[in-house]
């Protein structure tokens, strides 16, 4: 019983139940017909086929940080406001959130919209940040979500 409680049997049970997981997400978004993205390919598609990103968090997650370029329509809002991108339909879209859950269903909402290239964001920000990836801070912000005073 010692042998379960040792730190690194810890570790590999729980990198193993994070691959499971991850395993389990790519096994679900395939059979949803959603198409999810690393960081590195969506980096590959947003510098070489100028794909858009949709932020779909919260204005108070994204203030804290999002993908460069990130245009940001909540989730809730994204039905509605598809026809506000229809200028982007024959262009790559990037559907990005926390972790990939609320992008999923943003995805969805892209699809039935009539857009045809449509990713999600495998990992979503946190995926983004643990490659390494930059993150920007909504323009006109400080890190504690004020505006900046302007001389």
């Amino acid at each position: 019983m010692k042998f379960l409680l040792l730190p690194s049997t810890l570790a590999f049970s729980a990198s193993a139940l994070v691959s499971g997981g991850l395993l389990l997400f790519s096994f679900v978004s395939k059979r949803s017909g959603a198409r999810a993205v690393s960081p590195l390919e969506a980096t590959q598609l947003i510098n070489n086929s100028n794909a858009i990103v949709i932020d779909v968090r919260d204005a108070a997650e994204f203030e804290k940080g999002s993908v460069t370029g990130a245009r940001h329509i909540a989730l809730d809002e994204l039905a509605a406001r598809s026809a506000d991108l229809m200028r982007f339909k024959n262009r790559p879209v990037i559907v990005v959130c926390a972790t990939g859950a609320r992008s999923a269903k943003g995805l969805a909402a892209l699809s039935t919209a009539g857009f045809a290239e449509v990713y999600n964001l495998a990992g979503g920000i946190s995926g983004w940040r643990e490659a390494g990836l930059p993150l920007v801070k909504a323009q006109g912000k400080d890190t504690a979500g004020a505006k900046k005073e302007r001389s």
